[in-house]
């Protein structure tokens, strides 16, 4: 195996970044944390996707990439690395270990990119996660719904559900799987996951972080800003009052509403796609076989 020798100043410099960009996009969170304070939109970047801070924080250069000078023996108490002569880099028995997770990543986002988007389903789902649920099926108890449950449940009953992601349908009130256009499984999502979904861009992070120190941390961290911005429309369009939080609702039960979800839909699905190229480029480019 040939690897990428990065002198000490050269990568501390990139560790370095990579720290004071974590820092920033992480610190609301860690002083809410701290004080105990639960907020109904970015907690879920950080429980969902159960990647601690810390975590995030920790600069990966990638495989392929060794890191030369004292300091890289740091990089021996992580799972995942090996010393070399020339310094500290992933060890390609951690590739190995997580081959089965690189080829499934690389399948769902490559099937993902060869589709055209789907435009149409103007964030419906977190209104099925209540429908016809009561109090038992809010799932932000802080916060109040902007329309009341009965209000909710005429908006979802006046429109199609056209959720293509599983991992939001299967939240879904029992009263609302029915009323999905297309029954989704966890067995097809390689065959149903599609570009213009919030959730599909929002889980590049989630790809992105299961390849741990497989890929550069650089990548991460944009698929994370990406996932805030998408958790961010996500709930302007949801059926929550988050006006106590300074976000503008979305109001999707309007046609002006879903006119204005749409566009901000694109434009995250054209960030997405240019992410999702990157990543599924790093996962080819791993070594078959090492």
């Amino acid at each position: 195996m040939s690897s990428a020798v990065l002198p000490e100043e050269v990568w501390t410099a990139r560790r370095d970044r990579h720290r004071d960009a974590v820092a920033v996009l992480v610190g609301g969170h860690l002083q809410r944390q701290a004080a105990g304070v639960k907020h109904p939109v970015h907690d879920f970047l950080f429980t969902y996707y159960s990647v601690r801070p810390n975590h995030l924080r920790r600069w990966h250069p990638g495989f392929g990439t060794m890191l030369a000078g004292p300091a890289a023996k740091d990089y021996l108490k992580y799972a995942g690395y090996v010393g070399t002569d020339d310094g500290v880099t992933v060890s390609p028995d951690l590739l190995e270990r997580r081959r089965s997770t690189v080829e499934y990543v690389a399948a769902l986002l490559s099937a993902t990119a060869s589709r055209r988007p789907h435009l149409s389903c103007f964030g419906l789902h977190e209104w099925a996660m209540v429908y016809r649920g009561g109090e038992d099926a809010v799932r932000h108890s802080q916060v109040p719904l902007r329309l009341g449950h009965t209000g909710t449940d005429e908006v979802v009953e006046s429109m199609q559900l056209r959720c293509t992601h599983f991992d939001a349908f299967r939240f879904f009130t029992p009263d609302a799987v029915p009323r999905n256009e297309i029954p989704l499984s966890r067995d097809e999502q390689v065959a149903r996951e599609q570009p213009g979904c919030l959730h599909a861009g929002m889980d590049l992070y989630k790809w992105a972080t299961k390849l741990g120190p497989l890929i550069e941390s650089e990548l991460v961290v944009d698929c994370f800003r990406l996932a805030t911005a998408a958790r961010e429309l996500d709930m302007r369009a949801s059926p929550y009052d988050l006006s106590e939080y300074d976000y503008a609702p979305i109001r999707i039960e309007t046609p002006q509403g879903r006119a204005d979800y749409v566009r901000e839909q694109v434009a995250l699905s054209e960030w997405a796609s240019a992410l999702r190229a990157r990543l599924l480029e790093r996962c080819q480019g791993l070594p078959s076989a090492c």
